[in-house]
């Protein structure tokens, strides 16, 4: 009897809660790989340019390190209070609630809206020079190297943002299973395009280009030591923001089978997930540098170090869009239904807050779709608000750091470190509680050059640019 219970177990999942899961150590590994690669890999090659032979890869790996580390304390925090049979906690902020109080749930819900939002923002951004890249590679085919190809990228951004506009009236759309299937084989394939690419150039050439200290330490002239200061921070926080996938590690762990305790299942796809993203991080950044040198692009594949073949250029900045196009809904869907959750409880008794509207579709036999009017008029302002953002600050890599450095301290850090002190009860003082208050004292710094880094380098490219302007 014992053992057809054990069998039931293992084949359905656990019922505890009502909810059958059957995921493994592979589909874990495969979510994280999800999770992490995505627009964050095409700025690596420029953070290893800035930071160089010796701490460009060496950021990489620690970046990633830490990231794992990390994952493993959060790992344990699943459960409350035990982390083998105590209550599940379903999300991050639930986590963050039982072992840490509602005061930090707050800081930890306006910190992951701020990131999404900002990620949001980034999007605009990359899309839209991935589709002026697609124009121009063929203006370059045509016309040669050496033309004069620069377009505006406002028009595509507005393009882009009124496609977003529709999408994100329908319902729901982050369970829609097709998008994030799309998502994740398009990420995988301009992430290998860019690499092929790089690794295609610098066997070309036959040198390895570059320097041990980077562009950021190695020029030394006067007048850019500051500069170049701000580009090595900001370049940190661009490999911050590449790694990120903390805000999603215990959605992740809420999908496994429980036969086998869920924090080590855990652990071990953190180890196979992040060794195998480091792995590919370094080899990108390290091939593109090696291809470029101190020139670089912040972008591999709209930077136009590449512009032959010029139909592969153009498919990896296609799937660039496309990916973006589904990761803008599914970053959006929760800031989404935060305000409207917002307004549904501070109004629960406006007629224009509950009224719904059927709209029938023309030459369809579907019948009518419902719609709201109140989430019609708060996503097309969010969406608007975003576009017009990316428009004044169209500068990706600046953009990228300022999340990354926002993002890495607070929710791949604090919280975990935290959350995990709270569980095993560590006491003040002892050896462990004392090297993990050093991670957080040091994550913290690393956070605030990154951000300092990005956001003066978003204040100097203002100066040269204009409002609405912005030309690739």
């Amino acid at each position: 009897m014992k053992e057809d219970e054990g069998r039931k177990m293992e084949e359905g999942g656990n019922m505890d809660d009502g909810r059958v899961r059957n995921g493994t150590v592979w589909t874990a590994t495969a979510h994280i790989i999800t999770a992490v690669i995505g627009s964050g890999v095409l700025g690596l090659g420029w953070s290893v340019s800035q930071l160089g032979w010796i701490l460009g890869p060496f950021c990489l790996l620690g970046f990633g390190y830490v990231t794992y580390y990390t994952a493993t304390l959060q790992a344990d925090c699943y459960r409350y209070p035990n982390p083998l049979t105590g209550k599940r906690n379903y999300t991050y902020r639930d986590a963050v609630r039982v072992f840490l109080g509602p005061r930090n749930v707050f800081m930890c819900g306006m910190v992951q809206y701020a990131i999404l939002w900002g990620s949001m923002v980034s999007y605009t951004i990359v899309a839209a020079s991935s589709m002026v890249a697609m124009k121009k590679s063929n203006c370059f085919h045509k016309s040669g190297h050496n033309s004069k190809c620069g377009t505006s990228g406002i028009m595509y951004m507005f393009i882009y943002g009124l496609f977003q506009v529709i999408l994100s009236q329908l319902p729901n759309l982050e369970k829609v299973s097709t998008i994030s299937v799309v998502a994740t084989i398009t990420s995988f394939v301009y992430s290998g395009i860019g690499l092929a690419l790089c690794i295609a150039k610098f066997v070309c050439q036959g040198e390895i280009k570059g320097s041990l200290r980077g562009n950021s330490i190695g020029d030394t002239a006067s007048s850019s030591i500051s500069s170049n200061m701000w580009n090595a921070f900001q370049a940190l926080g661009s490999i911050a923001f590449a790694y990120a996938f903390a805000h999603v590690l215990i959605e992740i762990q809420d999908t496994l089978r429980p036969h086998q305790p869920e924090n080590k299942t855990m652990k071990r796809a953190a180890v196979y997930g992040m060794a195998s993203t480091a792995i590919f991080y370094v080899s990108l950044g390290s091939a593109a540098y090696a291809a470029f040198g101190s020139h670089t692009p912040g972008n591999i594949l709209t930077g136009f170090g590449f512009y032959e073949p010029f139909w592969l250029v153009d498919i990896g900045n296609l799937c660039i869009a496309i990916h973006l196009t589904g990761a803008y809904q599914v970053y959006g869907q929760p800031i989404f239904a935060a305000i409207e959750d917002m307004i549904y409880s501070t109004w629960p008794t406006n007629c224009f807050v509950h009224l719904q509207l059927t709209v029938k579709l023309p030459f369809s036999n579907l019948g009518g779709v419902s719609l709201s009017p109140l989430s019609l008029l708060v996503r097309t302002t969010v969406v608007v608000v975003t576009t017009l953002v990316a428009m004044l600050v169209p500068f990706f890599n600046s953009v990228a750091g300022l999340i990354g450095a926002i993002a890495f301290w607070p929710l791949t850090v604090y919280f975990p470190v935290n959350m995990y002190i709270a569980q095993a009860r560590l006491k003040r003082g002892t050896m462990k509680w004392v090297l993990l208050q050093c991670l957080l004292a040091a994550s913290f710094v690393v956070s605030l050059l990154a951000a300092i880094g990005s956001v003066a380098d978003i204040i100097k490219s203002l100066k040269h640019s204009k409002p609405f302007k912005a030309v690739y």
